[in-house]
């Protein structure tokens, strides 16, 4: 009898320790679930709002795409021969998939030297400052969810450039981020969290 008690507490244990660190949220069709869900996103996306001007339901939509709330996203792996690891197919990582450069660039250049990929406050941040170098370099509104995203997905330059006119599946992947932003600015409306 005492070793089942034994194993039900260990059980216990194991099961209150495991998973839910880069877990998403559930039904992420659904902005006022999602905050509701984690408040601390909530404020993550008001303090980005605030200090960089990227709307919520924006960055909400970018997040959506990159990691689908994943703390820990990574892109897969690369196999040569089907069978031989040769490492990930980027640096990306967190819920920005930021790059490796690129968040190092953020984080000298916006003051942030603890800033972590995997911490939500410090994605958003990250966002809202890669979306601010958007607008200004080249002209691009915070509340363009598709154009912010394509230059978010092939950098200043190639946007500038106009790289992303020749992938069409990311032409669609950027409309459904366009669609999804603007599904979670009417359901933010709606939403008393938000509001407040």
């Amino acid at each position: 009898m005492s070793r089942i008690i034994g194993a039900m507490i260990l059980l216990l244990i194991v099961a209150s320790c495991g998973g839910g660190g880069g877990s998403p949220p559930r039904n992420l069709d659904n902005a006022c679930s999602i905050i509701k869900q984690r408040p601390e996103y909530l404020k993550a996306f008001r303090a980005t709002e605030k200090r960089w001007g990227v709307p919520m339901h924006v960055q909400m939509a970018v997040i959506h795409q990159e990691s689908r709330f994943r703390s820990d996203a990574r892109t897969p792996h690369r196999f040569a021969l089907g069978v031989i690891p040769m490492g990930r197919q980027s640096s990306a990582y967190g819920y920005s998939q930021a790059l490796d450069g690129t968040w190092d660039d953020y984080r000298r250049s916006a003051g942030r030297r603890g800033a972590k990929r995997n911490r939500i406050k410090d994605a958003t941040d990250f966002m809202g400052w890669y979306m601010n170098q958007t607008r200004e370099r080249n002209g691009v509104s915070l509340y363009d969810a598709r154009n912010q995203y394509l230059a978010y997905h092939d950098g200043h330059t190639g946007y500038a450039r106009g790289t992303y006119r020749s992938k069409p599946w990311l032409l669609r992947v950027a409309g459904k981020v366009q669609a999804r932003a603007e599904m979670y600015q009417t359901q933010l409306a709606t939403c008393r969290r938000a509001r407040r």
